[in-house]
């Protein structure tokens, strides 16, 4: 029976990150969304157009080159069917393996028709493909041990595949409890063509970084009458649980009686644990312009908890 069945080639790693500018379904309030990958659901986040999950979950791939990712958006409503928001897919083959692909993919209402160009907001996904045997010494931070196709499961733990359950159930497990201790060191470099939000046509900028599970935080110098500001400050982050946390940067406008906020860049921190240091330029969300020039390293300390 093996022999007939698709065994599996490789594990798809990926984390449903965020979305943004979901469409209102609500006449009262706003939607409370959640997430579908497959069979897998993702938290309710109630009365919010612009969710952060963050939530990790894996598939086991058979055939990269036929196979794709769909995740849909759905307003929960209450006693009511959910109403859905938009959705997006992901073609396996166009992601390179070993690579952390991030992307920000717009929401549609039918994958199959595409004759609606309403605007429903974006859905942010990191992806990883890890092809069973890669031979470049690429190290999937999640991995463990899964080599058997489904039937084979069945057939060696016996029919009522209760064993089979119970071991996948142990595996699941195991990954959860694995997680990757280390210091994040975040340089803010730069910004550029940030908005005005000065009724002078000015701003004074500055950035707050905050990692989301400690609540940990840092704050850069404040840059006078600067839309393209440069602060080249360095902060480090002492990290717990890098594999399922992340970080958030947001930039404010000082003012002498407060301050404007101006938008924010997040970050999970799976690239960098695995490429250990890159420099990036990234979009800062929530605003009509601007991009931030990051530097960031990773120093790990592995453990497992017992």
């Amino acid at each position: 029976f093996s022999d007939l069945e698709l065994k599996p080639v490789g594990i798809l790693e990926v984390k449903l990150v965020q979305a943004r500018d979901l469409t209102n379904k609500d006449i009262i309030g706003k939607s409370d969304p959640y997430a579908v990958l497959y069979k897998f659901v993702f938290y309710l986040q109630n009365n919010e157009l612009n969710p952060i999950w963050n939530e990790h979950y894996e598939f086991v791939i058979e055939d990269a080159t036929t196979q794709h990712l769909v995740v849909r958006i759905y307003d929960d409503e209450g006693v009511q069917a959910s109403e859905l928001i938009g959705c997006a897919e992901v073609l396996l083959r166009d992601l390179e393996p070993g690579k952390v692909k991030d992307v920000w993919l717009n929401l549609v209402k039918d994958l199959e028709i595409q004759r609606d160009t309403k605007y429903r907001g974006q859905v942010h996904l990191e992806l990883l493909y890890c092809p069973f045997g890669m031979e470049n010494g690429f190290t999937n931070p999640f991995s463990s041990n899964f080599s058997m196709t489904s039937l084979e499961k069945v057939i060696k733990s016996g029919a009522n595949g209760i064993d089979a359950i119970e071991n996948e159930k142990a595996v699941t497990q195991k990954k959860k409890e694995v997680i990757v201790r280390g210091v994040l060191s975040v340089t803010v470099i730069s910004a550029e063509d940030l908005p005005i939000v000065d009724l002078m046509g000015k701003a004074d900028p500055y950035v707050v970084l905050t990692m989301k599970k400690s609540e940990a935080k840092h704050k850069t110098r404040v840059v006078n009458d600067s839309l393209n500001p440069v602060w080249n400050q360095t902060f480090d982050f002492v990290v717990e649980d890098g594999l399922h946390d992340m970080l958030i940067l947001e930039v404010w406008d000082h003012d002498t009686f407060g301050k404007d906020y101006m938008g924010r860049c997040i970050l999970t921190l799976t690239r960098v644990i695995l490429e250990g240091e890159y420099k990036d330029t990234l979009q800062v969300e929530g605003a009509k312009s601007g991009k931030l020039n990051l530097h960031l390293k990773w120093m790990p300390q592995p453990i497992l908890r017992d």
